[in-house]
């Protein structure tokens, strides 16, 4: 069943099931690429290419905090470009906004984007694992069954000019293919943040920045902290969800 769900930036709403919602990985990752955590941030206007867009919730919240910018969403699933679509029209950003359905793999890449974003499935394909043979909605989500971290490196490469970053997020027993399949890609590593459920906890999330045809340097940014030990959430959570003016 379908719901409609106010983010909380600037009205921005999105249209997901239940099964299928947002988590704070992808608001973290509209921050990263906003320069909200360290990174170098998007420069507004610039035209992005969000792969494996789902809801779109990346897409609308990038665009509202870069102010403006020309964004191109892609996913393989009918369904949710089709709640994408119609949240774009919801928000009034279907001037800026679009959406397309496809195998990445299909894209034509011509080096016309600025950056690309992506939340691209984080789990490799097991095929005796419950629900493979009969995947719904949610496993085609979160499975590598279409495309891998090289397939969606290897586009985001054709898509980029030169210069050009990749931002995504992604799981952190995941670097090693991240890292290495940038770099066969021709996307140099940059910036590499992990982010912890709260402080002494392993990490479970990880934000990385490549840049098409740079030199090799890669920095590591301050660990992000998600929640205190209370369970409420850090000073910097709630400034990327602009829940304080702090």
């Amino acid at each position: 069943m379908e719901r409609t769900d106010d983010t909380g930036f600037g009205g921005i709403r999105v249209i997901q099931t239940k099964g299928d919602g947002y988590g704070v990985d992808s608001v973290l990752l509209a921050a990263f690429a906003a320069g909200e955590t360290g990174a170098p941030g998007i420069a507004p206007g610039s035209r992005i290419a969000d792969l494996g867009t789902g809801s779109g919730v990346v897409a609308f919240i990038l665009h509202h905090k870069l102010g403006e910018a020309e964004i191109t969403g892609y996913d393989i699933r009918s369904s949710a470009v089709d709640r994408a679509r119609r949240a774009c029209v919801l928000n009034g950003l279907a001037d800026d906004i679009s959406f397309e359905e496809c195998d990445i793999k299909d894209i034509d890449g011509k080096g016309t984007f600025d950056a690309v974003v992506s939340n691209p499935p984080y789990f490799r394909r097991t095929p005796d694992e419950p629900g493979a043979s009969d995947p719904d909605e949610r496993y085609i989500a979160r499975h590598e069954l279409s495309a891998d971290i090289t397939d969606f490196t290897r586009i985001a490469a054709l898509m980029l000019r030169e210069g050009g970053s990749l931002c995504l997020v992604h799981r952190p027993d995941r670097l090693a293919d991240i890292i290495c399949a940038m770099r066969e890609a021709g996307i140099e590593p940059k910036e590499l943040q992990l982010v912890v459920p709260e402080a002494g906890k392993p990490a479970n999330i990880v934000l990385v920045r490549g840049v098409r045809g740079a030199g090799p340097e890669l920095r590591t940014l301050p660990v992000i902290e998600v929640r205190n030990k209370d369970g409420s959430y850090t000073g910097l959570i709630l400034k990327i969800y602009e829940r304080t003016a702090s």
